[in-house]
C-alpha cells in the first residue's frame, strides 16, 4: 500500500454538454477557478465548446482503456498519471482508485462518460460538501467525494 496525496476530487457526471456548462458555471460562481476543475467527455463539438469556455484551452485527446478517443484536461487527470494509472492501460474506474475513490464508483462515472456524459472534477478538500451540493443542484448524476487526507490507497 502506498499513501495517496494525489488530491482531493469531487466528481459529478452531466447529461450533457449544456447541463455541464451550467454546473460548470454554477462552480465558478461560486469562486472555483479553471485550474481546479477537470472534464472527460467522448469527442464531439459541443464537449470541445464547453472546454474553451471552462478551462479556457482547447481539450486534448486521449485515448482510455474502455472508452477510446476522449477529450480531458484539469489535475484529475494529471494526478491519475502521477498515481502511475497510465490511463492508456488501465481504464478510468480502476485509475480513479488512485484518488480515493471506490471501484464501483469508477465503473459508474465509466459507464456515464461511456454513454455521452461528461465528467465534471473538482479539487478541492476544503469545500468538498459544497462543491458535491453544486453538483447534485446542478444536474451533476452519482456525484461523490474521494479520497481525504490521510487516506491509503492501493
Amino acid at each position: 500500500m502506498q499513501q495517496g496525496d494525489t488530491g482531493r476530487f469531487t466528481i459529478g457526471v452531466f447529461q450533457d454538454a449544456a447541463t455541464a456548462e451550467a454546473g460548470v458555471g454554477a462552480l465558478r460562481q461560486k469562486g472555483f477557478p479553471p485550474e481546479a476543475l477537470s472534464l472527460i467527455a467522448k469527442e464531439g463539438p459541443q464537449a470541445a465548446g464547453l472546454f474553451q469556455q471552462a478551462l479556457g484551452t482547447p481539450a486534448p485527446t486521449l485515448l482510455l482503456t474502455g472508452l477510446g478517443a476522449v477529450m480531458a484536461a484539469g489535475p484529475l487527470v494529471d494526478a491519475l498519471e502521477r498515481g502511475g494509472a497510465s490511463l492508456a492501460q488501465v481504464d478510468l474506474a480502476r485509475a480513479l482508485k488512485h484518488v480515493g475513490f471506490q471501484i464501483h464508483d469508477g465503473q459508474i462515472f465509466q459507464k456515464l462518460v461511456e454513454r455521452g456524459g461528461i465528467l465534471v472534477a473538482v479539487r478541492t478538500e476544503s469545500r468538498a460538501a459544497d462543491v458535491l451540493s453544486t453538483l447534485h443542484a446542478c444536474g451533476g448524476g452519482n456525484a461523490a467525494i474521494g479520497a481525504w487526507t490521510g487516506r491509503l490507497t492501493l
